[in-house]
């Protein structure tokens, strides 16, 4: 399709818009721009087409399955974009006064109650702008803890080999030097090897639990208590609290901080570029060092801003995506107590019935019960007919279905991760089932098929290798 530049004719336009109601304000000739902007130049008609013919192009949880594994997309209710769209919320400026964003303060304060009930938490911060943001967060609350007790020795953070790709990448960031931790032939976190890594340099550990297998950690108390028995602090990475949200508590398994994926788990829409959320919450010893400010309320029922005493200062503008926390506390309203188990509930349900349809057909690495999600290895399948991960992957964008994750997590060779969600049905599940077992048949009948799928799609299989390496990211005016 072309783009919007190449659909641009001089001097067609459209007027959206309006003129401006205040006095306008010149600049310093300096700061000017010498020559016109170079804008696309089109017509509403043209321009509302171009961005119809994309939606066509993408696939979203409103068009079909989309079982990604570890990134729960699942579909999100349509009161909370109701509710996010009250004037009351929308039209209101970060710089106002407090007395006259109450209300606002009021659903801040409100949420971070409710979620630091679901995760076992003493305080919270809404400051991150998503859940890698939160990690980065989280293990600056460590850092500033130990420095706070001189305590200069601990740089190094622990991390399972199941982790989600963004742990070490967080940890480095946050001046933290990454020790990797092999997984037990459970898939958990393999206890004898635990001990070995942790000493007086272990500043915390970052796990995710139940973990990128799908499989919650039976031995999760030890795990904490080996990292706090070495002086470190134990950090839960909330991206599939979708599993055991409602049942379970972080803070209970002794986890000191937690971030979450409110983008995720909470009923706001996920990809796409945001806006994502990634808040913060921890235990009561850790709360001064928590970005600044946070929402208090006074004993007349009015709520202001503080800054904790030994804030790490702010790690975004302001106090962070405010309208998704606005769906996030409307979701949590709308189910209340028993919903949210019953949600958590349900995305176990609904992954361990898809994973029994299909371990018959596929090789299950880890055949036991499972959470939210679960991961099939091909490996044996692409051994046997050729037929990668990739394929069977690609083979699922003919039938409308967005391809589970691909590949990971690491540990398991030829992955394809699915998860389906709490929000599909059972006659969804069967349709998804049968398909990908007629994809698994196919593999032995037709392998040169699959290889070349989609067959279907707008767009066939792209040269992924160069476009990774060789991207395109600019339109050149050269050839005008």
């Amino acid at each position: 399709m072309k783009l919007l530049f190449e659909r641009s004719k001089t001097d067609r336009a459209m007027n959206l818009i309006p003129p401006c109601e205040v006095e306008c304000v010149s600049f310093d000739d300096s700061l000017l721009r010498k020559e016109p902007l170079r804008l696309p130049e089109i017509s509403e008609t043209d321009l509302s087409r171009h961005y119809k013919e994309l939606a066509k192009q993408t696939h979203g949880v409103n068009d079909g399955f989309y079982p990604l594994g570890s990134c729960t997309m699942k579909y999100n209710p349509k009161i909370d974009e109701e509710i996010a769209s009250l004037s009351g919320f929308t039209g209101i400026h970060p710089l106002q006064p407090e007395e006259s964003v109450q209300g606002a303060l009021e659903v801040l304060y409100e949420t971070k109650q409710l979620l630091d009930e679901i995760t076992g938490m003493d305080d919270m911060t809404f400051q991150p702008a998503a859940g890698a943001h939160g990690e980065y967060t989280g293990l600056l609350l460590i850092r500033k803890y130990h420095q706070s007790r001189n305590d200069t020795e601990r740089v190094n953070i622990i991390v399972p080999d199941s982790a989600h790709g963004t742990n070490p990448a967080s940890a480095v960031m946050a001046g933290f030097k990454v020790i990797n931790v092999p997984s037990n032939p459970q898939g958990g976190v393999d206890l004898d090897e635990l001990r070995k890594a942790v000493g007086p340099d272990t500043a915390g550990l970052m796990l995710t639990n139940p973990n990128t297998l799908g499989l919650f950690d039976p031995n999760i108390l030890e795990i904490t208590k080996i990292i706090h028995e070495a002086g470190g602090l134990c950090y839960y990475d909330g991206a599939n609290l979708n599993a055991i949200m409602g049942r379970v508590r972080p803070g209970d398994m002794g986890f000191d901080c937690v971030h979450l994926n409110l983008h995720k788990t909470f009923g706001t829409p996920h990809g796409g570029g945001g806006p994502g959320s990634g808040p913060v919450g921890c235990k009561a010893f850790l709360k001064d060092f928590l970005p600044s400010p946070i929402v208090m309320k006074k004993e007349d029922g009015t709520y202001f801003f503080k800054t904790p005493e030994k804030t790490m200062g702010q790690v975004r503008s302001f106090y962070g995506n405010f309208l998704v926390v606005v769906k996030a506390l409307t979701y949590i309203k709308s189910l209340g107590r028993e919903g949210i188990i019953e949600a958590s509930s349900n995305a176990v349900l609904n992954a361990n019935y898809l994973m029994n349809r299909l371990k018959e057909y596929y090789d299950l690495p880890y055949d036991e019960i499972c959470m939210h999600e679960f991961v099939l290895s091909l490996e044996k399948l692409k051994h046997e007919t050729g037929v990668s991960a990739m394929d069977i992957a690609k083979g699922s964008l003919d039938y409308g279905i967005h391809p589970p994750t691909m590949y990971f997590p690491l540990i398991v060779h030829e992955a394809l991760m699915f998860e389906p969600t709490e929000t599909e049905s059972r006659e969804t599940l069967d349709e998804a089932a049968e398909i990908f077992i007629k994809l698994r048949k196919m593999a032995d009948e037709d392998p040169e098929y699959l290889h070349q799928a989609p067959h279907n799609c707008m767009i066939g299989r792209p040269d992924e290798v160069t476009a990774a390496r060789k991207p395109v990211l600019r339109y050149s005016f050269e050839n005008e």
